[in-house]
């Protein structure tokens, strides 16, 4: 994977685009046996069916999100740049079904540099769409990212 990119790389209004995955009920399975998401909503047909405007099986927001981050690792933007997660806030605008596929629109919002020369902090919108180009979910979330070293 080649070097992400550098705090004075990120300019705010640039779009970035991560690669697709597709949501699959192992995917549901898996997330909720391994994280205790023992919860009807994701685990029993007939009460999705009966008591949920739904109808049929969702994915846990939480999935989607981790898979949407997991997507926007890959991308490589901070591959070897990023330092730490500082925060993140999750806006979830409709559900996600078994067979959609993800990807993600990554904007940069906001960056500002920190007493520390060696990183500054990079604010990034995140719009996961389904395959419709529909949002799904819209997350925010700041980073630390590393600086270029000074020449």
């Amino acid at each position: 994977m080649h070097q992400g990119l550098y705090f004075e790389d990120f300019k705010p209004g640039a779009v970035f685009h991560t690669e697709r995955k597709t949501i699959t009920e192992t995917d549901i399975v898996n997330f909720v046996s391994n994280y205790t998401y023992c919860e009807p909503l994701f685990m029993d047909r007939e009460y999705i069916e009966k008591e949920t405007p739904f109808k049929r099986p969702i994915a846990p927001a939480l999935l989607t999100v981790s898979v949407a981050d997991g997507l926007s690792v890959l991308s490589g933007i901070i591959h070897r740049t990023g330092i730490a997660l500082l925060g993140m806030k999750v806006d979830v605008k409709r559900p996600v079904f078994i067979g959609d596929t993800i990807s993600v629109e990554i904007e940069v919002v906001d960056k500002r540099e920190t007493k520390k020369k060696s990183q500054g902090i990079i604010t990034w919108l995140h719009r996961i769409l389904n395959q419709r180009n529909e949002v799904v979910i819209e997350y925010t979330v700041t980073r630390m990212v590393k600086r270029r070293a000074e020449q």
